[in-house]
């Protein structure tokens, strides 16, 4: 038996018999002949390779496998490992180098790889023997696995056709996580909750699964207290349409402070302790005397918390061991606590869409089923408070905020998740950084909408140098992404009316679940005079 043998052994073992990729000479001897039961899903460039497989690992709940191309790969993939890693999607990468009999020699297209994404991935693995390969190779896929981020693995591509022995891997075949939760604080926790006079909930990204929903939603409803989502949230933690939902928390200091200066005690499930952007902003993140308790999975979000008490483990355990310790109160009667909206009136003749006027469409026609990928970042607050994340995994965005994950993001999830509709709002200029990801969702028949809203620039730093008291150097730009689509082989449509929006919608919306098709809707809309980070 080979290497490549016995790490194809791994991959079907674990599950990752797709392969995302853009390859090079030094992944030709892995790739060629590939057997019949491991696909191989071509991306032009590797910020698409990588942004695909990471949303095929939030869709699967599994580790995914990307495939890069030594200095070069591995290089133009790092933004979007950077992305997988704060968004907590399991990869296993494996990278190619040159000849490991020359590398001493620096050869052609040799690189300098361990060092090359820096601290984004969870590990970084260059087997010392080509013996050492498939070991590698699974341990990075626990790595990946339990600590949620790329995990790199370097092999030569000369190891591949090196003969395996009789050894032992250095890789265990199963780890168990135990679920219990501490028991004292577990008490703790339940009795400052229980003790609050006006408690709230935060939630985050990592309460989006269905047993942390039910368990939360038990929880807001035993406190009839209000659940604010976090800001700059890259998935939801509570439904939204549910009538304790209050809303996206504001991303600033002082509006944070204010938003919640009437609750003594803030219990924060599954977001960190508190996600901000922009300016630092003066005082501090909430009121003196306004206690924080956090309830988190993840060990380097609990240590930079400044929350009173933290308890590790998983939200949906935690929060349903809560409900046995804490007294219920009186059911919540009144109205929903965020109101949305009301749908914009149609432009008038002559007059542009603007970004209301689409969110507000498709809205009405999105089913509760459907996912919702996000990378409009001027239009991120309408969205949020037009489009209400209904199910677990509803909603996605890039968590560290950098651009190029949106489209391809989209296309790994609808290849996860076949049975879900799923549809990308992006910007024009968002669209750019990944727009080949395209060509992958026309070869490989990916359904996905993809509805880009195109206000000719960058608008949202446009809004930010205004803030700062001045125009930026930046021009306005203009690229036809309709006709960009189509020389991808998308299917597209330039869209300026009102009546052209509703009818492509309902076309689109209605012909999603069953769709082996990829559409572009470019939507020209005006740009908006405002902005809310």
């Amino acid at each position: 038996m080979t290497v490549r043998d016995a790490v194809f052994d791994i991959l079907r073992r674990r599950g990752l018999t797709t392969i995302f990729g853009n390859p090079g000479s030094t992944e030709i001897a892995f790739l060629t002949g590939l057997p019949d039961d491991l696909r191989f899903v071509l991306a032009l460039h590797e910020g698409s390779v990588a942004g695909m497989a990471t949303g095929w690992a939030i869709g699967s709940g599994e580790p995914a496998f990307v495939l890069l191309h030594t200095t070069a790969g591995l290089g133009n993939a790092v933004g979007a490992l950077a992305t997988a890693r704060v968004n907590k999607a399991p990869l296993v990468v494996l990278v190619g180098q040159q000849d490991r009999r020359h590398l001493a020699f620096e050869p052609f297209l040799a690189g300098r790889l361990e060092g090359l994404a820096g601290d984004y991935p969870v590990s970084v693995e260059l087997p010392i023997l080509p013996e050492e390969v498939p070991g590698a190779v699974d341990r990075a896929w626990h790595r990946a696995a339990l600590e949620r981020g790329p995990a790199v693995v370097i092999v030569p591509m000369d190891d591949w056709a090196k003969p395996t022995h009789e050894r032992e891997d250095a890789s265990p075949t199963r780890i168990v996580a135990p679920d219990a939760v501490d028991e004292a604080a577990l008490a703790a926790l339940a009795t400052l909750v229980d003790g609050a006079r006006s408690p709230a909930v935060v939630v985050g990204a990592d309460a989006d699964d269905a047993d942390s929903w039910a368990a939360l939603v038990r929880v807001a409803e035993h406190l009839a207290c209000p659940v604010w989502q976090e800001s700059f949230g890259a998935r939801a933690g509570f439904p939204q349409d549910h009538p304790l939902f209050a809303g996206h928390l504001p991303g600033d200091r002082g509006s944070l402070r204010r938003t919640l200066s009437g609750y003594d005690v803030i219990l924060v499930v599954g977001a960190p302790v508190f996600r901000q952007y922009g300016g630092y902003g003066e005082g501090r993140l909430v009121e003196e005397g306004t206690r924080i308790a956090l309830v988190t999975g993840d060990r380097d979000e609990a240590v930079r918390s400044p929350a009173e008490i933290v308890v590790l483990g998983a939200p949906a355990a935690v929060c349903t061991r809560i409900l046995e310790r804490v007294a219920e109160r009186p059911p919540y009667r009144g109205e929903p606590l965020f109101r949305r909206p009301d749908a914009p009136a149609p432009p008038p003749d002559g007059e542009k869409l603007r970004a209301g006027h689409v969110l507000a469409a498709l809205a009405e026609r999105l089913s509760p089923d459907a996912v919702l990928v996000e990378e409009a970042p001027s239009d991120r607050p309408e969205l949020h408070g037009r489009i209400a994340t209904r199910q677990p995994l509803g909603f996605l965005s890039a968590a560290m905020g950098g651009l190029g994950f949106g489209l391809p993001a989209a296309i790994g999830l609808r290849m996860a998740l076949p049975e879900r509709p799923v549809v990308a709002v992006l910007g024009d200029g968002s669209s750019l950084y990944a727009i080949q990801g395209l060509w992958s969702a026309a070869q490989y028949g990916i359904g996905v909408l993809f509805v880009v809203l195109n206000n000719g620039g960058y608008a949202v730093m446009d809004r930010l140098a205004e803030q700062h008291g001045g125009k930026g150097p930046w021009p306005g730009f203009s690229v036809d992404l309709t006709g960009l689509a189509r020389a991808f082989g998308c299917p597209a449509r330039r869209i300026e009316a009102w009546d052209d929006l509703s009818a492509a919608l309902d076309a689109a919306v209605h012909d999603l679940p069953g769709s082996t098709e990829p559409l572009l809707l470019e939507v020209m809309v005006e740009p908006e005079s405002r902005f809310n980070p």
